[in-house]
């Protein structure tokens, strides 16, 4: 039945991205289960919020901006992956992102962490390795900027963001589900780091 859906995983992960977002949003003992906190996974063992905390936000903006995100890349990705692959890598960077999080707050009873971004940087990456030039928008900047570049520039911004930690973003499952994203499709097809030089040499 699945396969006469067009694109049905990243329709079923928008679809859950939703509707426990905005359940989360209504019922505060929801979120409290489903984000992400370091120390009671440490203490209670609920390691299921590697996995809840991914399909949660903190308001409607921060919902709007990850799914809107996941939408323009997440579609065409799976077309290209299929979506056993694609499944795999949206669920390993959703994961991986958390993990230097969790080590690092395990002991520090007040931090907590939710969203999809590790996940969505993931595939964002992904998607970069096919169409390196690309044109990726950026808000309040009219001009495109070609996707190879705006890869580099972001891994660095989340480098220079996770240092300073003046902010509540986590900066690190940006880094680090971006980085997830790009390896495991490097793994799933060895070939596209070649096409990927090919295609920025051509440019340059």
């Amino acid at each position: 039945m699945l396969d006469m859906i067009p694109n049905p995983v990243p329709l079923s992960i928008l679809a859950v991205s939703v509707v426990m977002s905005i359940l989360a949003f209504k019922h505060a003992h929801l979120m409290q289960q489903w984000m992400l906190t370091p120390y009671n996974i440490s203490r209670n063992g609920s390691y299921r919020t590697f996995i809840t905390s991914g399909f949660i936000h903190a308001d409607y903006q921060h919902l709007f901006f990850n799914m809107f995100t996941f939408f323009f890349f997440a579609f065409p990705l799976e077309d290209i992956m299929g979506p056993a692959k694609f499944t795999i890598l949206y669920f390993a960077s959703m994961i991986i992102a958390s993990i230097p999080s969790y080590l690092k707050n395990k002991d520090n009873p007040r931090y907590a962490s939710l969203g999809a971004s590790g996940a969505v940087s993931g595939v964002v990456f992904g998607y970069i390795l096919y169409d390196p030039l690309s044109r990726i928008y950026i808000m309040f900047i009219p001009v495109g900027i070609p996707a190879f570049i705006y890869a580099f520039l972001y891994l660095g911004y989340c480098i220079y963001s996770a240092r300073r930690q003046n902010d509540n973003i986590n900066h690190s499952a940006h880094f680090w589900g971006s980085l997830t994203g790009f390896l495991i499709t490097v793994a799933f097809d060895p070939d596209v780091i070649g096409r990927f030089i090919e295609r920025i040499q051509s440019f340059l």
